[in-house]
């Protein structure tokens, strides 16, 4: 069994995810994400939708855009009501292709709903059918190959498993997207905080 010595492979990660981010801000798609804004800003209410960390990665942007006073839902909550067609789906995906989220994308592009993905991959289901596609390049689970020629042929896979890459991107890009919103609105922290959950 191996033991953390210095810790490097944690030490290692965390700059490597950090590089990541950083080089995502300078890639970003200034029209989609401006797009986005107007059609949030226009929304009677939002919906999120992701599956397993991209899932977590959505309720946290619930949680802050109800904190700024939008009418934000999970989807699959027990309390969750019906997608009208004045309404904003926001899909988090890595792959595009995840089939119970794409699956709700098109029920919700068939209701007349407003849909936007959040993804790795642009050229996906997800992504042909969005009204606004937010593209966060990172490796996604489904990612086999590449992914930085393997860490520039370190191997280090271990150091962000899975889809770990897009989820941690995902989750920074879109409390970004809450500052841009909080400028936007003139929100002050006082009012995401009279809006915090009191029982907890």
């Amino acid at each position: 069994m191996n033991t953390c010595n210095e810790c490097e492979h944690l030490t290692l990660s965390m700059e490597l995810m950090a590089d990541h981010i950083k080089d995502i801000a300078q890639r970003l798609d200034k029209e989609s994400i401006k797009k986005t804004i107007e059609y949030i800003m226009n929304a009677d209410s939002i919906f999120i939708t992701g599956a397993g960390r991209s899932g977590l990665v959505g309720k946290a942007f619930a949680m802050r855009l109800m904190h700024l006073g939008f009418t934000s839902y999970v989807v699959g909550e027990s309390t969750t009501p019906a997608v009208h067609k004045n309404d904003v789906v926001i899909a988090i995906s890595g792959s595009g292709e995840t089939r119970s989220v794409s699956d709700l994308g098109r029920i919700a592009k068939d209701i007349g709903a407003t849909l936007i993905t959040v993804t790795s991959n642009k050229d996906s289901t997800l992504g042909h059918i969005s009204d606004a596609t937010l593209e966060i390049h990172g490796r996604s689970k489904e990612d086999a190959g590449g992914y930085l020629e393997r860490h520039m042929r370190g191997e280090y896979s271990h150091l962000t498993p899975l889809g770990t890459s897009f989820e941690i991107s995902s989750l920074v890009f879109l409390d970004a997207l809450v500052a841009e919103l909080i400028f936007i609105t003139g929100a002050s922290e006082a009012d995401l905080k009279s809006r915090h959950a009191k029982l907890e």
